[in-house]
Parts: structure tokens; sequence; C-alpha cells
């Protein structure tokens, strides 16, 4: 291969001398090497026990390399488990960080990535400063945090790029959001597996992306696998670039840019890449480059062998078609003409011998230094412990049977060091310790009972903090303001949003909301009426029917600083979008250590409305899917109102359900639009009684007031809290107040028996301890099993009904 000093890739890029190629091919065969001992001594901890799980990048490294080369500050990843050369090769992973994830090493200090939250392979990088404040994000390279569900990355990619475009376009952002963007010239990089894309999540994402022309690159790492199953189940097509041929752009319609390239061959992949850069960074075009001819030199993961699924034919090309070996022979054979007689190489085998050597040497030591950092502090906590149980066992030299079983649990905590002693393992010995002394009154165990009460809290927080936000902006630490009224002049429920909205676009310059039929008729119920004409469509904007990725949206713009408000238009279709919901955003902040957060926004409608869709309340499925997410259940439109005012001064991620039907309810407009707001985790009693305490939320809140007042004609005195919030739940615990008053309890909710109901049930009796203060048993009037038939009977038949609430009260009473 003979380059003769001219140029190495296309017109319009930088000169390569040969010192310069020189140079960078010898470093990227060195990180190669690094990267492909990590994975193969990676894959051997997890074999002999020091590790749970493996997966690894090996076989991924040449284009990985090469893709790096034009990553730039300020620029996103969103990718999946394979991308450890990558993230070598931009600076932001070392091979000690590595394998202190492997080992779930609790520090973050160790493990920048999660603090050992997550398991191996899965990367980002920290957004945030410890305060929970953003860092300036276009000084450093940044990756959204990595989550294990195939092509679940996918939908934040959308977002993470869509931020650039609206950051060009919105001048006024320039200087407020300095630290979020540079005029809009980031990219954001994607990567899937080739399985992968048979996901409904990548073909979503490929459609929105080709219609919003967004800067994305995203690679396609093929090596023909999906796990056991080849190619040829995955998809209709042998190649991956046919089968998206139909979104390449042409001269008469946009689309997306498509490339395919060999894995292994080291100039083309760079030359690639900055090609792609050039497009996606200054067209804003998405491009998809397409890897094919990779390997997996270890299979899967260390799950299993690919040995039981691949031939030997397979097994045997991989070998001879390795990315790093066709790299080396690639070093080995360049020849750079200097004249017609003489000529240069890249180095010799010898030199790339050495490099090898010293490769394996060095990944060793750094997994060393790993792994006697991660067993430092659990020596710690076992010696704390071993030198209790010593001061024990002499306090007990009367007590044979007690200095048996002590001298035993001693033993026992000895031989933990045979088998790599875990923390579980100490805890474990001391609460055992504390069942046998239960009835022992003694300072050693007085000692050991303060020890294990401050351990075991301090490694609580290292595996359960930061599910939501600890900054000084938490929605929770956020005061109520009351709206402030005029006159008693009463508008339509959807006014309110509508007025509100405006107001709050105006306050918030970074505000977007955005999804189906939002922006020309705003919203199907106009709660955002001609606020698309007044804001224009940057800001407010329709989207497809696609509602993980427009989830996906809200994520990616989050992370990057903006605050949008996504809709998804009823509640029943979060069903679509709850995977992303669930396994990204929720645990966003918990599994980065509050490394990373998005607050985004979504708003939707439920409850009351017939028929079998668009009608159910499906709450204890979400609140239990969906922890780590806000979940907001307002009664009317002013406290829905209320809760966006707050959630926008706020940094966490909200789910607000409106009342499907309060749209058409008059209510009284505040003149303090987007000033109020609905306190977070706070309960509000509507009424005040002294007989029986009912608790609700959402549209059933006014059938209980109907009720409540045909039970006042029965001299029954009734007392309503409103839920408003049910994540997170009564944080003044103002419900079992109520019942110290009424001692009687009734819930009353549209899920199915045994969902939310259940949940309030738990938080009320077992959290509050409601139970002391109850003189009969608590009741729940739920919704049926089924959904609601179509029409006004099938939901009086189906649902709570101000009969039921009645009849219901009655039997409590005549019982009590």
């Amino acid at each position: 291969m003979n380059y003769n000093n001219k140029k190495l890739i296309d017109d319009d890029e930088p000169y390569f001398d040969f010192d310069s190629l020189k140079k960078m091919v010898i470093n990227d065969y060195k990180l190669a090497r690094i990267s492909r001992e990590t994975s193969i001594l990676g894959r051997k901890e997890v074999l002999n026990g020091r590790a749970k799980f493996g997966i690894f990048g090996d076989g991924k490294e040449i284009p990985q390399l090469a893709m790096a080369k034009v990553f730039k500050n300020g620029d996103y990843r969103s990718g999946y488990y394979r991308d450890q050369t990558f993230m070598m090769a931009i600076g932001v992973l070392t091979v000690k960080s590595f394998f202190s994830q492997l080992y779930a090493h609790s520090d973050l200090e160790a493990e920048p990535v999660s603090s050992g939250r997550m398991m191996t392979s899965h990367f980002g990088t920290r957004f945030l400063n410890k305060d929970g404040n953003w860092k300036n994000l276009i000084q450093q390279k940044n990756s959204s945090a990595d989550i294990s569900s195939t092509a679940a990355q996918m939908p934040r990619l959308l977002g993470l790029a869509q931020a650039s475009k609206i950051y060009k376009e919105l001048k006024n952002l320039k200087k407020t959001h300095k630290i979020f963007s540079h005029n809009g010239n980031e990219v954001a990089f994607g990567t899937i597996g080739n399985a992968s894309i048979s996901e409904g999540l990548f073909w979503e994402t490929l459609n929105a992306a080709s219609v919003l022309q967004i800067p994305i690159i995203l690679s396609i790492w093929d090596d023909e696998y999906g796990i056991s199953v080849p190619n040829k189940y995955q998809f209709s097509k042998q190649n991956i670039s046919d089968l998206l041929y139909g979104f390449h752009r042409s001269k008469k319609e946009k689309g997306i840019e498509i490339i395919r390239v060999h894995g292994y061959n080291y100039i083309d992949l760079t030359k690639t890449y900055l090609k792609a850069d050039k497009i996606a960074r200054k067209e804003h075009v998405p491009v998809i480059i397409h890897v094919t001819n990779l390997t997996q030199p270890q299979g899967h993961s260390t799950s299993s062998s690919h040995e039981r699924y691949k031939s030997k034919e397979r097994l045997e090309w991989e070998m001879n078609n390795d990315g790093i070996k066709k790299f080396r022979d690639w070093i080995l054979n360049f020849r750079f003409e200097i004249n017609q007689k003489d000529y240069c190489k890249i180095a010799n085998v010898g030199f790339l011998d050495q490099i090898d050597i010293e490769a394996k040497e060095y990944v060793k030591n750094e997994k060393e230094k790993a792994w006697e950092a991660f067993q430092k502090p659990i020596y710690k906590i076992k010696n704390e412990l071993l030198s209790i149980l010593d001061q024990i066992q002499n306090n007990h030299e009367e007590e044979k049977w007690i200095k048996k079983y002590v001298k035993k649990y001693i033993k026992e905590l000895h031989n933990t060091t045979k088998n790599y002693p875990t923390k579980k393992s100490v805890f474990c010995i001391a609460r055992k310790v504390l069942y046998l002394l239960s009835e022992d009154k003694s300072d050693p165990k007085d000692c050991l009972i303060e020890w294990v009460r401050k351990k075991y809290h301090e490694e609580q927080e290292n595996y359960s903090s930061h599910l939501y936000s600890i900054s000084e902006k938490a929605s929770v630490k956020i005061t109520e303001v009351f709206p402030v009224y005029n006159d008693d002049c009463k508008v339509d429920g959807r006014i309110v949003l509508r007025e509100n909205f405006d107001k709050l676009l105006e306050l918030h310059p970074d505000l977007l909301i955005f999804g189906e039929d939002v922006g020309k008729i705003g919203d199907v119920n106009q709660g955002l009426e001609g606020l698309q004409k007044k804001y224009g469509k940057i800001r407010v904007f329709d989207t497809g029917i696609r509602e993980s990725t427009i989830l996906g949206q809200g994520i990616g713009l989050a992370m990057r600083g903006l605050r949008p408000i996504v809709e998804i238009q009823y509640v029943d279709y979060i069903l679509y979008a709850l995977q992303i919901m669930s396994d990204d955003l929720a645990c966003l902040q918990y599994r980065t250590k509050g490394g990373q957060k998005a607050p985004v926004i979504i708003r939707t409608r439920g409850h009351r409305l017939e028929g079998i869709w668009h009608s159910g309340s499906p709450m204890g499925g979400i609140i239990n899917y969906l922890r780590g997410i806000l979940v907001l259940v307002p009664r009317n439109m002013v406290k829905a109102a209320g809760f966006y005012n707050t959630l926008l001064y706020g940094d966490d991620p909200a789910l607000v359900v409106e009342c499907l039907n309060g749209y058409r309810i008059k209510e009284k407009l505040p003149k303090n639009l987007g000033l109020f707001r609905t306190p977070i985790g706070i309960v509000e009693r509507t009424r005040t009684g002294e007989d029986i305490t009912m608790i609700t939320y959402g549209s059933t809140w006014r059938i209980v007031s109907e009720a409540a007042e045909e039970l006042s004609k029965m001299n029954i005195d009734s007392e309503i809290i409103d839920i408003q919030s049910l994540l997170p739940f009564d944080l003044q615990k103002d419900i079992v107040k109520s019942l110290q008053k009424t001692n009687r309890l009734l819930i009353i909710d549209e899920d199915v028996p045994g969902g939310a109901s259940a949940y309030i049930l738990q938080k009320i009796l077992e959290e509050q301890n409601g139970y002391y203060y109850l003189d009969s048993p608590p009741v729940t009037i739920t919704a049926q099993e089924h959904r609601p038939p179509y029409g006004s009977d099938g939901d009086y038949f189906s649902k709570p009904s101000v009969e039921n609430i009645v009849e219901k009260v009655l039997t409590i009473m005549n019982d009590s």
C-alpha cells in the first residue's frame, strides 16, 4: 500500500505526513492490544469467581478507534456494552476503572461511571457535580449512561442530536446555555449491535431521525450474530445496508446517509468516520455506518460459549479475520515510499511483539490494583467485626454455649478470605451473632449493635442513594405558592392550562412542548391552543405517532440542559414508552449515583373516559415500574398547572396525569399564572370531618365529594384527603393525623383491585403506623378487574360510583 506523501483522506481534510501517521498507528495498536487484553483477563476474572458476569468489546476495537478520532468535546454517545475501546480512546475509561466496575466497587472515586451499580461494560460520564448541578458539558466528552435492554439506547439518541439543532436555531439561548452547546455544533454518536436492529425501537428512531434531519452518526457493529442467533433469522435481507436502503437520502428527498465499511480496514474506517463527521456536523444529516466483518473472539458473554452455536468454519474464519490481526498485518506490510528505491515502514515484528507483551503486563497490573482497592474496605469492616467478636467471646467465658458459637462465627469469618470476602458475608455473621445474643446485656453487645447500625447505614447509602434528586432544585424542596384570583369568573379547565402554558413559555425560554397533535391544533383538548403560532415550531411542535421516541427525545433534550414537556396523548399509550421510562429515565440518577439527570416532564391524560381504551387508570403498574420518576395525579387543571410550574423550577423527571373529563369543567383562572405552585409529596384535605377518612385522587375525587354530600344528609361527617402525588407519597404523614381523629379509613381508587389501593394501604398502615388508630378494618373501593366497557352504564358498573361509596361508608359505620 503506497501513499507516497499523498493525502491519506479526501479533499478538505488535513495532510498526514509519515511521522504523524506512524505515531497515530502505533498508539492505536497499543490501545487495541490493551483493550483486547482487558477483555481476555476480564473473562478470566468472572470464570475464577472474582466477578459475577462479563460482557466485553473484543472484536470491535479497530472501528471504535476510528470513531474516537472524530468525537469532540461537547459531543455525546448513546451506545451499548461493546464500546470499551472507544471509551478508552476518548480518555474517559481506564483499565483500572473497567475492572473496578467488573468487581462492582461501590467507591465512586474508583468506579466513576456508576459506583458499581451498573454491570460491567455499561459506560457513561458524569454530567453533574457532586451537588447535582450541571458541569460545563462542552468542555468534556460525554456519554449518556448505558442500559442493557437491546436498542433502548436508541430513543434518547434522538434528543441528544435534536438539541444541537435547537441550540443552532434558538439564538437567545447562546449566552444562558453556553455550558450545554457551542452554537449547536455537537454530534450525537450512537452504537448498536447487528441483531438489535430487529427491535422496533431501532426502526422508530431511524424513521424519526430521517424526518428530523439531526446530527447523528450511528454505528452498527455487525458480527453476524445475536448471542446464538445468526443474521438470517434477524432480518429478511442478507445485508443490513440493503435493508436500510429505503431511508437513503437522494437529491429529491431527505433521508439518511448510509455507508458500509469492513471492520478490519483501518484506513477505510478512518476515512469513513471523517466523511460521516463532515456530513453530520456540517449538514445536520444523520449518518449510518454499517461496520461489517466483525468478530466476537470470546463469544457474546461469560454466560455461554460461542463454540456451542458457531460452526468450525465460522470459528476459523473469525480467527483469521480478527480485526487486530488484520491491523497488525497491515502495519507490517505498509510501505511509505520516499523515492523509487527507498521506503519507510511503520514497525517490524519485534516491535509489535514488544507492544503485545507490555499491553498484557500493563492490564494485569491495573487489574490487580483494582482488585486490591476493591478488597481493602471489605477487609477493613471484616477486621473491625473480628475485634468486636473477640471482645464478646472474652466477655462470655462462663457462658460456654455462647463462646462456642461466637468462636464458630470467628472461624467462619476468617475462612471467608479463601473465597473472596464480601460485605454480605461480613454482615451476615454480625447479624447472626446478634440473634445469638438476643437476651444478653453487655457492653460488647451494645458495641456490636451500634457498629451494625452505623455500618449498615453507610453501605445502604452506597447501594440505595440518588433515586431522586438530592440537589437544591429537588422538586420536593420547592414550597407551595397559592393561586391568586381576581374574581369568581370561571373558565373551562383547558383555558387554565393554556394560559398557564403560555406564561411558562414566556418565563422559560428553554421550555419545549411537543407530541402528537400538540403543535398546529394545540393538543386534542386544546390545552396548547394557539401557542405554536405564538412561540414558533421550534418550541411547540408536532411529532409522529411514536411514543417511545417522543419520550426519548425528551430524555436526550433534558440531558442537554433544555426543559422539555413531552405529551403522551393518553395514559394507556404510556405502555408504548413504559420500557424506556422504566429502564432508562426512572433509574438514570440512581444508576449513575447522581452523575446524570434528565428532568423531562411527561404530560398525559386519563381516568373516567368511557371505553376499554383511554379509560383505564393503571396506576399500580405505573408506580411500581417508575420509582425514580415523580407520579402526580391532580384533581383539576389548576392543580395540574401548579405541578408544571413547580416541576420547571425543579430538576426531577415527572409524569403528570391530567383528568381527561376535566377540560370542560369550569374553574377559576388564577392571575399569578406560571408562578403558583402545587407542592409535591403533600396531600390536601379538601373536606373536614370527624367520622371517617376517605382517601382518593384524580377524577375520582369529584365522585367522593358527591358521596360526602349524600352522607352529610345522613349525619355522617366525612373527611376527604386528595393524595395529589403518588410518588412521593404524603411526606408530612398528614393522613395518619386524620385517622387519629376519625379512626376509620376508606380508600377509593379506580385502578384494579390490589393496584394503587394496595400501595396506598401499605404506605398508611405500615409506614405511617395508621393501623394503630383504626377502630375498624381499612376498606378499599376499586374498579373491577377488567377494563371498563363502553358507555355510561359500562363506567357505572365497572368503576366506583357515588352509591358504592355511600353504601360502603354506611356498612363501615354500622360495623364500628
